[in-house]
């Protein structure tokens, strides 16, 4: 029964939009026979306190205006048609809904048989529709208001390539900060506290990259084992900021907190990036809970096997994929896009499994619905776009295969990278490419080295301190026999597992972690770093912790000496980036000379100075190698129109098990040289240790070194 007054409302804008005066519903649902709006009273209700039937329906969108309610307001609707698998129908009015457009969500599920849409355990498995009242298990939605007092706040607008990207989780990052306030800590306002910001902004970062902050569902099988889904890609509500990492409450509080967040790091000239996972939803397969998409109109929102409808077909090994093609479901992904940009600010976005979004059929297909309108956008097509290039499809490897205005995860970059620092005889053909911005992959489409995101590790996978620590994963606290995680992470521990009181295994160790950081932050594209690895963050050998809400994922902020040390050696690199702008080139190397000297930009060396052959370039047993970088970019300007002046600069690698004396380049004779970093003397100062041309560096075995040309003396 109705207790409001209600008037027709528009079907447009979708979502609950509160106008001052009262609040504006509207769903689309293509399928259904009627609709229900339920309002409650609070987020424990069990019942609704009232019900209303929404009459109006326009473009296969119900909707309806109701006076008098205020943000803060509990929904959620029920909608009725056929409970029909076979044909790819699953509606229940029996299941409270989640609005696909809700701003806030008030909570999470409290799992029973009850949230399923079938009756668990019956002999026709989903087939048999579940009669029970879901209104106690499932969160409700909440009505926001928009308005926000963002003054002044502007986004950085960091080119890309001179972007250097921190990839954290809200909660994992703060919640064990001893200077972050209590109450705030695994918070989106502790990320914002002053003890956070100016770590960040010490460390050099320009940009986080957050996991996964749209509202969330921890998997039943996971709560049933105590455990969590805590990275967090599992979405519900691609609107609504994750609940539980508020600290202002759960009834529109979060919404308000998340930009308070953004606004300060904004004013700390840090920018903020969503990974976001469009490519399926909390509601798995067709044994999955009915929460929100599934009993609004699951053939819109879901691929289905054209063979059998009742089957979703998986790209993501999730269960479902989100049926992109279909336009109201590319509406709603490009809908929440823009608001996470227009409303709540946000910088950009990483796309979780981003194939899987371009698969027009079982194609992966650049030229897809999605690229096109987010290509032609004109809010989108301004913000930092990122790719994960790969699904769990046939063909979903795509790597280097994105269109103009993306870049990617560079898988090929971390693997590279991890095989030549453990000693692989891979020659340095391949590392070299990676260095040098990854020309072989992005190149050929008009691309720029800033389409690589470098990476060495990633939330997915070892943390550095892990990667050169064990041989072997450790997930046995997932719950899965250890069955889990990647098998393949090329590690560098060579050949004892774990913590050790060996000392000269912890140097070792220690100098790996300074190559990999050292690799990273001077190689061309753009360099992101796993939060926590800069100050040598263990997850105790799991390298798949997406379920450990706990001391295994969280950042540990008490710092022993080595830690502290890598720290320093971290922030050190990360201001020879930002000091040296032919670390960070717009534009690929030619491998041509500069103002007619003969010396070109690029100069592959190997150990005596002079450069490389064809055959050493391909030599499988080559594992040292020089890279001269000329400093003179006369044809890259910067923002404002000038030429780039930088000095020359020197990268030895030494990736063999023998010490090695790089020469000065032959080709500049006279020229001097100082030392700026050696990954095997850390504490060496720049500027401590100077070379005249035709003498040389000695490397130990498995160390980097940079050095820069003394500028002459007028």
């Amino acid at each position: 029964m109705s207790l409001h007054r209600t008037w027709p409302g528009t079907p447009y804008p979708l979502g609950a939009t509160w106008d001052g005066t009262g609040v504006n519903f509207a769903l689309f649902s293509e399928n259904a026979e009627a609709v229900e709006l339920c309002l409650f009273s609070s987020p424990k209700s069990t019942k609704e306190a009232e019900r209303i039937r929404l009459v109006e329906h326009t473009d296969q969108v119900w909707h309806v205006y109701v006076p008098g309610l205020q943000p803060g307001q509990l929904y959620g609707y029920r909608v009725y048609g056929p409970y029909d698998p076979g044909r790819g129908l699953r509606f229940n009015p029996k299941k409270l809904l989640l609005d696909p457009y809700a701003k806030a969500i008030s909570g999470h599920v409290r799992w029973s048989d009850v949230p399923f849409g079938y009756r668990i355990g019956h002999k026709k498995a989903d087939l048999a529709p579940d009669s029970r009242d879901s209104v106690a298990f499932v969160p409700k939605c909440v009505v926001s208001d928009a308005a926000f007092p963002w003054g002044d706040d502007r986004p950085p607008r960091t080119p890309l390539h001179r972007s250097v990207i921190y990839e954290i989780h809200v909660k994992g990052f703060t919640v064990c900060h001893p200077e972050v306030p209590p109450h705030l800590r695994g918070t989106y306002a502790g990320l914002a506290s002053p003890p956070v910001v100016e770590y960040l902004k010490s460390l050099g970062v320009t940009a986080v990259e957050l996991l996964p902050v749209h509202q969330k569902v921890h998997d039943r099988l996971l709560v049933e084992k105590g455990l969590s889904n805590y990275w967090g890609y599992n979405t519900i509500g691609y609107f609504a900021p994750e609940c539980s990492y508020s600290a202002s409450g759960v009834l529109g509080g979060q919404v308000r907190e998340f930009k308070a967040m953004v606004k300060t790091l904004h004013a700390a000239g840090i920018e903020v990036i969503l990974d976001v996972v469009y490519n399926h939803t909390a509601e798995g397969n067709h044994l999955g809970p009915t929460l929100s998409f599934k009993g609004i109109d699951n053939p819109v929102y879901y691929r289905l096997s054209p063979q059998d409808p009742r089957y979703y077909v998986d790209y993501t090994g999730t269960g479902n994929t989100l049926n992109a093609p279909h336009p109201r479901t590319l509406q709603l992904i490009m809908d929440s896009l823009r608001y996470w940009v227009t409303e709540m600010h946000v910088d950009g976005f990483r796309f979780d499994l981003a194939a899987a979004l371009a698969r027009t059929l079982h194609e992966v297909d650049q030229l897809s619905s999605f690229f096109t309108i987010i290509h032609q956008d004109p809010v989108l097509s301004q913000v930092k776009l990122i790719a994960e290039p790969w699904d769990l499809g046939q063909g979903g490897y795509q790597v280097g295969n994105f269109p103009v205005l993306w870049a990617e995860w560079n898988g090929k970059y971390r693997d590279s990278v991890r095989r030549f620092w453990n000693g692989f005889d891979t020659g340095v053909a391949e590392v070299a490419y990676r260095l040098s911005g990854s020309s072989d992959l992005y190149s050929h489409s008009g691309r720029r080295p800033y389409a690589s995101i470098n990476f060495v590790t990633a939330h997915d996978g070892f943390t550095l301190n892990d990667l050169v620590s064990h041989a072997q994963k450790h997930n046995e606290a997932n719950g899965e026999g250890n069955r889990d995680g990647d098998e393949h992470n090329h590690n560098l521990n060579f050949g004892v597992e774990g913590p050790t009181d060996d000392p000269q295994v912890n140097a070792l160790r220690e100098k790996q972690k300074r190559n990999l950081l050292a690799t990273l932050l001077l190689s061309q594209g753009v360099p992101m770093i796993l939060g926590g690895d800069e100050m040598g963050r263990t997850q105790q050998g799991n390298n798949n912790a997406y379920c450990q809400d706990n001391e295994v994922s969280w950042v540990n902020w008490k710092l022993d000496r080595r830690q502290r040390g890598l720290l320093r050696f971290t922030r050190r690199l990360v201001r020879l980036r930002q000091e040296h702008p032919v670390l960070r080139r717009p534009k690929f190397f030619q491998g041509q000379s500069i103002r007619g000297e003969g010396i070109r930009d690029i100069h592959w060396l190997k150990p005596s100075g002079e450069d490389m052959t064809d055959a050493e370039w391909q030599a499988p047993d080559v594992n040292e190698l020089g890279v001269y970088l000329n400093g003179h970019l006369d044809n890259i300007t910067d923002e404002r129109g000038g030429p780039i002046q930088d000095r020359n600069l020197l990268i030895l690698l030494n990736g063999g098990r023998d010490a090695v004396t790089f020469r000065m380049p032959a080709f500049a004779p006279e020229a001097q040289w100082e030392v700026l970093l050696d990954t095997a003397r850390p504490e060496l100062e720049a500027g401590e240790e100077r070379v005249n041309g035709g003498g040389g560096v000695t490397l130990e075995p498995l160390s980097l070194a940079l050095l820069a040309q003394l500028e002459e003396e007028a």
